[in-house]
Formats: structure tokens, C-alpha cells, sequence
């Protein structure tokens, strides 16, 4: 006699969900293999967000255990790059891991800034993990109301 697996699925099943699976069982699969880390979201890492305010662009990242001077930020020409380095734990080598999802290592992320900025008017500040970088706008990228004369 045969057992088959029965699987609950909803009535409208989400097509994504199916991808999100298969990737994590090539993630689980590599990370077997000689020098295998699986598919690390490292590459798109840290999270983060870019909008924009009458005034700036405002980014903020997620950067959880990591403190400001693991953290480096340049601005050059319409280019913000951010960079991190977060060590191993301190046993991190002595110990047998049978899952590992918090990464260590250097990142570097570089964005093209949609706006001109006064680079003199950058600010950052890192609060409970969470990165914020205010970037002032340059006077000729504000917007300002112009006035019709009427003649």
C-alpha cells in the first residue's frame, strides 16, 4: 500500500509561494556543499528604503547588531554608498552551527540619488537598528512656487 503525502492548500493558492519554497530548499541544499553559503540575501542586504520629502531624500536601512562605527557612509557626485562590516561572534569558530541565518562579513550598497543634495546638509543617526540618513535637497533640485504676473 502506497502513502501519498496530503498537502492543504488553499482555495486560491498564492503563485509566489511556490517560488519562496523552491528557494529555500536550493538555500537549505547549498549550504552542504563544500564552500556553500545557499542563497544569501546578502546580496541585496541591508533592506532598505529611499523616499522623498518637499525638502529631502530620506533613506533608512536595517542594520540590527550593528553599531555607528561598524558603519561607513560616502556621498560623491549623485552616489551615496553605505558600508558595514559586522565580525563573527566570538565563538563563531569553535562551534558546530545547525542553522545559520545571521550573516557576518562586509557589505557595500551604492545608490544613484534622484535629486541633487547639499552634500554639506547629509545627516545619519542609527537607532534601534535602524539606520536614518537625511539628505538635504540642493537649492535648484527644491521645488518653488513661481509667481504669474498679470498684465
Amino acid at each position: 500500500m502506497a502513502l501519498l503525502r496530503f498537502i492543504d492548500r488553499p482555495q486560491f493558492p498564492n503563485p509566489w509561494l511556490e517560488f519562496e519554497r523552491l528557494r529555500r530548499g536550493l538555500d537549505e541544499l547549498s549550504r552542504g556543499l563544500p564552500g556553500g553559503q545557499g542563497v544569501s540575501r546578502a546580496t541585496i542586504y541591508p533592506a532598505l528604503n529611499l523616499y522623498e520629502q518637499d525638502e529631502e531624500l530620506i533613506l533608512t536601512a536595517e542594520l540590527p547588531g550593528f553599531k555607528a562605527d561598524d558603519l561607513d557612509i560616502a556621498y560623491e557626485g549623485d552616489s551615496l554608498t553605505l558600508q558595514g562590516k559586522r565580525d563573527p561572534y566570538e565563538h563563531a569558530e569553535q562551534v558546530s552551527f545547525h542553522r545559520r541565518e545571521l550573516e557576518w562579513g562586509s557589505f557595500s550598497r551604492t545608490l544613484s540619488l534622484p535629486v541633487k543634495v547639499d552634500p554639506d546638509r547629509i545627516s545619519a543617526a542609527l537607532k534601534d537598528g535602524v539606520l536614518t540618513i537625511r539628505l538635504a535637497k540642493a537649492a535648484e533640485a527644491r521645488p518653488r512656487q513661481i509667481n504669474i504676473m498679470s498684465q
